[in-house]
């Protein structure tokens, strides 16, 4: 499974970098520094490290802390919304913005702007996500409805979009907008475990929420299948063989824009065993282009050609001059698991109870990057027809998969054949 050697590798089995302790450090009332730079410290000391007293401010009325708390407030709800999606959190919220409002006119309009739109954040997630639900909800295996409807899935992907660049084009726009919804909170919540030196038994990651990530790892496996699907469905070997260069195009051009999640969902769906096992229609496909995305995505010394790649978008990405030049999609599932092994790979206290700052900054690095990524605006026109297919087209699923493509290409073992007449028995009910 991919990991990260770069960092992961500083660390030895017990978490923490025990060279980074070897230099001079400078303690401050249970705080620890190293290079002017707060290093570590004890949970109460780090607490009381931010509590306002009179060194901070000289004056402690709540005319002199409000606009620092009132900033605070609304980086909070601006950069992690979802946070607030809590009842507890909510109302805490909204008891400390009143205490606020109740000093000046204009901490009450900015409190009140703050609420609104952080209402109007969680009001647009809430609709996004029963969107998610609805689509889900008539998702429906393709074989189905072919026994049932066999014209009304007479459509294939090439004759709604035949242009590889245009089917791209409204992928990035599908991974962009499900990126878009995904907070930074879920990162978080989708690793967090109770830490045995914290007494708090009310660990907010009991009621962890995630839906927005996992519906975007659900999106990449239905491309896959669609991909599959795609090509296991026509009858004639030449018909496939096209469908299986068209995506080829697709993957290549997903490649171009810096649609990695794209690229390597194509690849994981040409890739599936009822399709990689079409021997006599692979043999029509010009495979050279194929090999070099492929190499590209090669999981091989880390996937080590995917992240020199990523790089070079995010290189592009810095200094580009459009939206186009900007966009950075991930391979998603490489990062997640990334932040799984750093998270998990580091202990979050060191051997002195103090916390692991090293390992927080670097996986705050990483979503960061992830978080400028995400909020790029797709500069691709949309077009409702490709984007309704690609969304709700039914696909196949692994049995449907492995009946079309052994009814395209004969079983080559008793394996096979007899795995081939269970299918054909219970799918179509036929022996």
């Amino acid at each position: 499974m991919p990991q990260t050697p770069p960092f992961a590798a500083m660390f030895d089995s017990s978490g923490y970098n025990r060279n980074l302790y070897q230099s001079k450090e400078d303690s401050c009332g249970g705080l620890y520094y190293h290079d002017n730079n707060l290093l570590s410290g004890s949970l109460e000391a780090l607490i009381q490290h931010l509590v306002p007293n009179v060194d901070y401010y000289p004056d402690n009325r709540i005319r002199k802390i409000a606009p620092k708390i009132l900033q605070l407030l609304t980086e909070w709800t601006e950069t992690f919304p979802y946070d607030f999606r809590d009842e507890r959190m909510m109302r805490n919220l909204k008891e400390l913005a009143q205490r606020i409002a109740s000093g000046d006119e204009m901490y009450r309009k900015n409190v009140q702007q703050l609420l609104q739109n952080l209402l109007r954040k969680l009001a647009t997630v809430s609709q996004y996500e029963e969107v998610l639900a609805k689509i889900n909800a008539t998702s429906t295996d393709r074989l189905t409805v072919l026994k049932t409807k066999p014209q009304s899935i007479q459509r294939d992907i090439i004759t709604v979009c035949n242009d590889p660049y245009a089917l791209a084009q409204q992928l990035t726009h599908i991974e962009l907008e499900r990126l878009n919804y995904i907070g930074p909170e879920e990162f978080v919540q989708a690793f967090v475990q109770k830490d045995p030196l914290d007494n708090d038994k009310s660990c907010y990651g009991d009621r962890k929420k995630t839906r927005n990530l996992e519906a975007y790892v659900e999106w990449f496996n239905r491309l896959s299948y669609l991909v599959a699907t795609e090509i296991c469905m026509p009858v004639k070997k030449k018909h496939r063989a096209r469908v299986i260069e068209y995506f080829i195009d697709v993957a290549r051009e997903c490649f171009n824009i810096g649609n990695f999640n794209s690229l390597m969902a194509i690849i994981s769906g040409m890739n599936m065993s009822p399709v990689s096992r079409l021997k006599k229609t692979w043999a029509k496909v010009k495979t050279a282009k194929f090999d070099i995305l492929e190499h590209q995505m090669d999981p091989s010394s880390n996937f080590y050609n995917y992240r020199t790649a990523l790089r070079g978008a995010a290189q592009r990405s810095l200094t580009a001059h459009s939206n186009r030049e900007k966009i950075v999609i991930p391979f998603f599932s490489l990062l997640i698991k990334d932040i799984y092994f750093l998270n998990e790979g580091c202990a979050n206290r060191l051997p002195n109870g103090h916390i692991n700052f090293e390992k927080f900054w670097e996986l705050a690095k990483q979503v960061s990057e992830f978080m400028t990524w995400k909020q790029v605006e797709c500069p691709f026109e949309r077009d409702r027809k490709i984007l309704q297919y690609l969304l709700t087209i039914p696909v196949f699923s692994d049995d449907a998969l492995y009946l079309a493509s052994y009814e395209s290409e004969s079983p080559e073992n008793h394996i096979e054949k007899d795995r081939w007449k269970t299918l054909r028995s219970t799918l179509l009910g036929r022996v």
